[in-house]
């Protein structure tokens, strides 16, 4: 794992995690299998998040199976991407997003502030088959000095304080024929994320998808990103950073 060094960044206690349920999340053809934890809700009453919100307001939304993660993984499935393509994840939560872009060939890293976070995606990685992988600890804050020709991003935008280090994450990590796609389920942020993605001269296109358990599907929006005046180049992509 590589960490950004000399940052605070929180690390959900084990035992707050709590018992831990597979699901199994079918995409089209293709079915996933995904360990998280069975109640994701009690995160919240222990006493060391509880002083990571105090500290930074950070709150454990790794710990669920969001509807924008099936969104992005669906969106990934419906394209074909080169083979070896360096690809990162930000905010992986349980690394569902991730581990599509890795049955498509990808060469994934996996990155989330929580390093429990990070635990899960790497389980739920090689619970799926794959093992050849890579994993960073991440404060979009302090974004490292790598670039990846593709990032995946899935509910980022709880509040509009993620906006700015968000697309200051896409601006230095992105290279100029990048791409970033990233996928909302409509949160009251998005309008800003737009605004901000303009002014800071980015270009994207938006889609319309829904996604999420039988009988509980949601309607979000996938985003595709680029640094203004640019085209992704799918052949130029197979190095991370």
């Amino acid at each position: 794992m590589t960490t950004v060094e000399g940052d605070w960044l929180p690390e959900t206690p084990r035992e707050a995690v709590g018992p831990v349920v597979e699901e199994k999340v079918i995409l089209g053809e293709r079915t996933f299998r995904i360990l998280r934890p069975a109640q994701p809700d009690l995160l919240l009453d222990n006493p060391l998040v509880i002083k990571a919100f105090e500290r930074d307001e950070y709150m454990p939304y790794w710990a669920d199976l969001w509807p924008a993660a099936r969104m992005l993984g669906k969106a990934l499935l419906a394209e074909a991407w080169p083979r070896g393509l360096a690809t990162l994840e930000i905010g992986c939560g349980l690394g569902l997003s991730g581990i599509v872009a890795l049955a498509q060939g990808l060469s994934v890293t996996f990155s989330d502030y929580d390093a429990t976070a990070l635990h899960f995606a790497a389980e739920n990685a090689r619970l799926n088959g794959f093992h050849d992988f890579r994993l960073l600890r991440l404060d979009w804050r302090k974004p490292p000095a790598l670039k990846f020709p593709l990032i995946l991003a899935s509910d980022l935008l709880y509040e509009e304080r993620n906006v700015a280090p968000l697309v200051g994450l896409l601006q230095q990590m992105l290279p100029p024929d990048g791409l970033c796609l990233l996928t909302d389920q409509d949160r009251k942020p998005a309008p800003l994320l737009r605004k901000t993605l303009s002014e800071q001269g980015f270009e994207f296109t938006t889609q319309m998808l829904r996604a999420g358990q039988p009988g509980l599907r949601v309607k979000g929006t996938l985003y595709r990103i680029r640094k203004a005046g640019k085209q992704f180049h799918e052949n130029d992509g197979t190095g991370g950073g």
